[in-house]
């Protein structure tokens, strides 16, 4: 896992303002992507940095890596992620005459790319982000995989193009300005609340994304953008029981790929059905199998409105099924509301956090990564699956995103000043983004208007919903240097699934009924028969003390983001922070997570 940044002028030069240490700025913004080593190369127009998280070929994964014929370079790569399938590629590239020099799958990468060109993405199995430079055509091409569970974005300066794994890289180049616009706003506030991800975009006006399943290819003529993948919808012709089996078969062959490392590997384990499955197919290939899991001790009711069971007894049931080796990571409340430690979370994401979610979360990767550089962990499945409870046909029925009633409890822009709230007009841009997202949405012909519908929602859960998630899990995890794997992720898991008919996956009438025929045999009845329980929160009333007044000093400084809040919206939430309803707690973690935001982006406003 690592980090990557770089420049290419289409004009025959660097991009103007590039200064001689811009590459070396540039990469450094992501040294703690890549801990383990970092490198830069640069040539005529372009140049490419990276760092590097050594997991496979600790000593001969090094990049950038160059690849030259007759003393000229013809193409410079910088790879992030993993490719699960490199040996079977390797062996393939080896037959048609290629050289390696190392075991690490970015040199496979970088000989896909010369053999296959734009073809190499639907080559490669795992997560990952590159870019791709060829100085003879002058061509830049930058790939992310299919669910974009590693990150990348570009920006044009004039004829050349600046790109790397966050924002925060590309804006360090001299020539980059951080700007909000409207619609940057809007991205800032839905990705967090109530979590819409809109594929290509970010906050920061100019500044793109690379789409999941997308290749970019930028030319000094043209900038071109191609899908190489997307969920399509392909006729389910297996019954039942070969459903189930072939279900498990796939998620077997997704956790032993995963596993692979020349470092240890570890599972995060919270005693639900998805973490426990990959735990208990972990099991037989992994030795000793290490498992994690973060405890909030007494913080954590035992049962709340988002119908959250306390976490510790199941894990400790499955660390028992498995004899696994095993930590509870412990955490409180005034560690999850430190506002050094809340500033570092905003830090990492570059954008709005999810409150003490994140927190919390970062503190279980940093102590994984006390001991374990790689981990895997159940994300995707509820998407898949169809695990949350919104999964209904009446929020099917819905003309809105499936998930808005249950986590949009309570409309943020309240607290914003006013007329900005209505320039903004985010019921209006949500109808827009849930109409694009559902017209891509392809069916068989034939498909039941139901069947349809759920469908359609699943679809809007994996692009829309779950890339907010993923983008979390990434910028945590790689802030402390630590590999997140996702076997749920694996395409071709996620191409049957999706494919599935609606019936079959509750066919038991339970959320996940596919999933959990799959693996009855693998765990203990009662982890089997747990209902979906959310990420666990913190429920000390010294976090809501603590924000309270942290939002009360922002507000007696006049803190950057008080020209965009209505401060006496703000004050009547100050006074009724104490209460039982979320949207206090939810109203004080936006005002500060914005003030951090301005506060660190600096950025010119155009709203």
């Amino acid at each position: 896992m690592c980090g990557l940044v770089g420049y290419a002028g289409f004009a025959g030069h660097v991009p103007d303002g590039t200064e001689d240490t811009s590459l070396k700025e540039m990469t450094e913004t992501l040294a703690c992507r890549g801990p383990d080593a970092s490198g830069v190369w640069a040539e005529g127009a372009a140049g490419v940095g990276h760092t590097r998280l050594a997991v496979v070929d600790l000593v001969g994964g090094r990049q950038p890596l160059v690849l030259a014929r007759g003393g000229r370079t013809v193409l410079a790569v910088a790879f992030t992620g993993e490719v699960y399938n490199h040996a079977q590629l390797r062996s393939e590239l080896t037959a048609a005459g290629h050289r390696f020099t190392t075991r690490s799958d970015s040199e496979v990468v970088l000989h896909a790319i010369d053999a296959w060109g734009e073809g190499a993405p639907a080559r490669l199995e795992g997560m990952f982000a590159y870019a791709a430079w060829e100085p003879g055509p002058r061509r830049l091409t930058l790939v992310r995989d299919r669910f974009g569970i590693k990150p990348l974005c570009y920006a044009r300066i004039g004829d050349a193009v600046v790109f790397g794994s966050e924002p925060k890289a590309v804006l360090a180049h001299p020539a980059m300005t951080a700007r909000l616009d409207l619609d940057g706003l809007r991205e800032l506030l839905l990705s967090a609340h109530p979590m819409i991800k809109t594929p290509g975009h970010s906050a920061f006006a100019g500044l793109n994304e690379v789409a999941p399943g997308t290749v970019v290819t930028v030319t000094p003529k043209s900038v071109r953008t191609c899908r190489y993948w997307s969920l399509s919808p392909v006729e389910h012709r297996d019954d039942l029981p070969a459903t189930v089996a072939r279900v498990r078969e796939l998620l077997q062959e997704a956790v032993a790929g995963q596993l692979s490392a020349d470092v240890p590997v570890s599972v995060l384990l919270s005693g639900g059905l998805d973490s426990s499955a990959i735990a208990a197919l972990a099991r037989p290939a992994a030795g000793t199998l290490h498992t994690l899991s973060v405890d909030l001790g007494s913080q954590a009711s035992d049962r709340d409105t988002m119908g959250r069971d306390p976490d510790g007894p199941y894990a400790e049931l499955m660390v028992r099924h498995l004899g696994s080796s095993h930590r509870r990571v412990q955490l409180d409340a005034d560690l999850l509301a430190d506002p050094d430690r809340r500033a570092q979370v905003g830090w990492l994401r570059d954008g709005l956090t999810l409150g003490d979610f994140d927190t919390s979360l970062l503190q279980l990767y940093r102590a994984v990564r006390e001991d374990f550089p790689v981990t895997l962990a159940g994300d995707g499945a509820d998407e898949l699956f169809g695990g949350y409870r919104w999964f209904t046909p009446q929020a099917a029925a819905a003309e809105s995103f499936p998930w808005e009633g249950v986590l949009d409890r309570a409309d943020l822009t309240r607290l914003l000043e006013p007329a900005l709230a209505a320039a903004l007009d985010l019921p209006a841009y949500r109808a827009e983004l849930h109409h694009a997202a559902c017209a891509e949405i392809k069916h068989l012909p034939g498909t039941a208007p139901a069947e349809a519908a759920l469908r359609r929602d699943s679809y809007l859960n994996l692009t829309r919903f779950l890339p907010c998630l993923l983008d979390r899990a990434d910028r945590l995890s790689m802030g402390v240097g630590l590999e997140v794997r996702v076997p749920f992720l694996d395409h071709r898991l996620v191409e049957y699934v999706f494919n599935t008919p609606w019936d079959m996956k509750t066919f038991d009438g339970r959320e996940k009924s596919l999933l959990r025929a799959a693996v009855t045999d693998l765990l203990p009845e009662p982890v089997l028969t747990r209902s979906k329980s959310p990420y666990p929160m913190v429920r000390d009333p010294a976090y809501r003390a603590a924000l309270t007044a942290q939002v009360d000093r922002l507000l007696a400084e006049s803190g950057p983001a008080t020209d965009l809040l209505d401060v006496a919206a703000v004050h009547s939430l100050l006074l009724d922070a104490t209460g039982a309803d979320r949207f206090p707690r939810e109203g004080l973690e936006l005002v500060l997570d914005l003030d951090h935001w301005l506060r660190t982006h600096r950025p010119a406003l155009h709203l």
